[in-house]
């Protein structure tokens, strides 16, 4: 598999198989992953990753409190605008239209929300952080190290889903952690197999380039 046939594949999977996924797996595609850039070869990202019984407490924990807390960060700009409401408003309706949850379903959709707390069935969890004094240029090093990450999860056969939901959990997961204390939660890819079919179809937009455009 090259590349483009790694980025091509890579898609956000919401259900996963239970198979496990080796710890030695793991941490090669973590460890292959810090050739990823970073200015000054800061390499900012720290990473923990969960699986079996702790993954398993987690998930109980948060799930007693669905509504979470307030993020340290916004997801999203207060207000976002056009073209980035719209696309993210027809990512949402094309992820319940595939899972046929019809809009006027509430419990439904409250159920698929509850579905993050499970980690949609992946048997690996991975906490993306970064020293909370850093700033949005390490937040950049931590998302190329990510995608990285992420693609090497593809070539290895496996399927993946970053998740900004854990940033309204940042406490739970900091107290459960106890190694996070000074960090601040980035991100939460999860590792697994994906089921036969599923995945949504991401629309493809025209690229913006600057004046110098390449011809």
């Amino acid at each position: 598999m090259n590349v483009t046939e790694a980025v091509d594949r890579r898609v956000s999977v919401r259900a996963f198989k239970p198979d496990p996924v080796p710890g030695a797996l793991v941490r090669e595609i973590l460890e292959a992953a810090h050739r990823a850039p970073s200015g000054g070869n800061l390499q900012p990202w720290r990473v923990h990753s969960l699986a079996g019984e702790p993954l398993e407490a987690l998930k109980a924990r948060v799930a007693a409190n669905l509504g979470g807390e307030t993020p340290e960060y916004d997801v999203y700009p207060d207000n976002l605008w056009d073209p980035f409401r719209a696309r993210r408003f027809e990512c949402g309706e094309d992820l319940y239209a595939t899972l046929g949850i019809p809009r006027e379903d509430k419990p439904a959709r409250l159920q698929q929300l509850f579905k993050n707390t499970q980690f949609f069935g992946a048997p690996v969890g991975l906490f993306f952080s970064l020293d909370r004094k850093l700033g949005r240029p390490q937040w950049a090093d931590v998302g190329m190290y990510m995608q990285t990450v992420m693609l090497l999860a593809v070539e290895r056969g496996l399927a993946t889903c970053a998740q900004e939901f854990w940033s309204v959990h940042h406490s739970a997961v900091r107290d459960f952690l106890d190694t996070m204390r000074a960090l601040e939660l980035a991100h939460v890819p999860l590792y697994g197999h994906r089921p036969q079919g599923g995945g949504v179809p991401v629309p493809q937009y025209q690229l913006g380039y600057g004046r110098n455009a390449p011809e």
